[in-house]
């Protein structure tokens, strides 16, 4: 079943209104959409760098919105819609330790996962729940999809479809670089501000622990 999604969502680069559909699924990624948008951005960047950085702004205003609506899903209709979206996508056993590192770290876990292959929309769903501040959860949501979108956009314009290879062979590393970096400045000043034990009790958080 994913697959076909997939392939059919691969197909809606070369529509005329991909631009739109390119919305369409930052959009819905971001709260109940099992695909990202990364494979149509990269193919549509591919096809057009002359517009590669309208392709990643796009990405990143439609994916910030769409985490909105996560947002809400998880505040106000949890119960009802939220746990449901995470069950179906194989995500309920991770979201009492998102609540957890959020309540702990806030705008940070934001902001890693922006470097990071953790879905977006459990982050959305969690920060709803846990009553996250809508203005840290929109800051931290605008800087770390556009480090996701707009990395990839200024590339291909930059550089053209020869980019495309170094991007396959080394975003992923340099991303993970970026991650060892921040998480590392993270856990020294959790250690320096004798906080070195959040780690350890979110990681074993249960929906027991979170409620």
């Amino acid at each position: 079943m994913l697959t076909k999604l997939y392939q059919w969502m691969l197909a809606k680069a070369a529509h005329p209104h991909a631009e739109r559909w390119l919305f369409a699924f930052s959009f819905m990624e971001s709260s109940f959409f099992p695909i990202p948008p990364h494979p149509l951005l990269g193919l549509m960047c591919l096809a057009r760098p002359e517009k590669a950085i309208r392709y990643g702004l796009i990405c990143t205003i439609a994916s910030v919105l769409g985490g909105l609506l996560g947002y809400g899903i998880g505040h106000f209709l949890y119960q009802a819609v939220g746990a449901q979206i995470l069950h179906f996508l194989g995500l309920s056993a991770k979201f009492p330790v998102a609540a957890c590192y959020l309540r702990d770290y806030g705008a940070e876990i934001i902001l890693i996962k922006g470097a990071t292959p953790i879905p977006f929309k459990l982050i959305t769903i969690t920060a709803g729940f846990i009553g996250l501040s809508l203005f840290t959860f929109l800051w931290a949501s605008i800087l770390s999809r556009a480090f996701q979108f707009m990395i990839v956009g200024f590339l291909f314009w930059k550089f053209g479809r020869p980019i495309k290879a170094f991007i396959e062979k080394y975003l992923a590393p340099l991303s993970a670089l970026f991650l060892v970096l921040v998480v590392g400045g993270f856990v020294a000043a959790s250690m320096l501000s004798g906080g070195g034990q959040k780690s350890d009790r979110c990681s074993n958080a249960t929906m027991a622990t979170i409620s």
